[in-house]
């Protein structure tokens, strides 16, 4: 069985914002992309253009309707991927050392040389963020894009995970969760964000932004383009709509 660190010098991690998050799938597309040509064996795919597609995915959108008291129900668009956790029971379950975290960033990442595809770690982890590869038979997992983060070879503003870069809202952040300086530390302090599950104790690392209420207003840049009066064929169509 694997140990986890004692300590760890830093705890990287996403901050996902529900209430931006579209559920375009652009982070799944960036992550699967990457990922084929990255950290470990690609992704496989199975009959992906047939009548029963499957495939690997580390990055996973779902979206639910929520019924909302007095308001009308709202859809949620979950992001679901590796939490990262700092009690890792994917880590400690493991029999062969294959799961394990670093210590320098608190990163969970598979040594698939000896991973034996088992699926311990599956059943293990509470939040469903693994997934069996069919094609290579051995576990795969959220990454943070350790091959891109560290990559000195990549423009600064790339050394992020695939799925952040490449969000169209902004609705994901990375950086360093224990410290509360950081930008991610400050947007979860600021818009109260919240753990998965914490009640089950493993600690995790991502966090997520509630989604507001709809219809409680802007805030940030475009605040002052809601008072700006409509003019040509849009304040027409403002003052008849106006009428009804």
């Amino acid at each position: 069985m694997t140990c986890l660190p004692a300590k760890v010098d830093k705890t990287l991690g996403l901050v996902i914002d529900l209430d931006t998050c579209v559920g375009c799938q652009a982070c799944v597309t960036a992550c699967k992309g990457w990922n084929d040509q990255g950290y470990g064996v690609p992704l496989s795919d199975q009959d992906p253009y047939g009548a029963d597609p499957s495939g690997t995915f580390l990055n996973r959108v779902h979206s639910y309707q929520v019924e909302v008291a007095d308001a009308a129900p709202q859809i949620v668009n979950f992001p679901r991927s590796c939490l990262h956790c700092a009690d890792a029971p994917c880590v400690t379950v493991c029999p062969t050392g294959a799961s394990y975290k670093r210590a320098e960033d608190g990163i969970v990442l598979v040594n698939e040389d000896a991973c034996i595809g088992c699926g311990l770690c599956a059943w293990a982890c509470p939040y469903g963020a693994r997934e069996m590869d069919a094609a290579a038979g051995v576990m795969k997992k959220c990454t943070l894009c350790v091959d891109r983060i560290y990559n000195d070879q990549l423009p600064e503003q790339d050394r992020e995970p695939a799925c952040v870069r490449t969000c169209p809202t902004g609705a994901r952040h990375f950086g360093d969760l224990s410290n509360p300086q950081s930008a991610v530390s400050r947007l979860v302090e600021a818009r109260g964000g919240y753990a998965l599950m914490p009640e089950i104790g493993t600690g995790p690392v991502n966090r997520y932004l509630p989604p507001r209420k709809k219809g409680a207003g802007l805030s940030g840049p475009l605040t002052a383009l809601v008072d700006l009066p409509a003019t040509g064929l849009a304040g027409w169509l403002d003052r008849l709509l106006g009428k009804l």
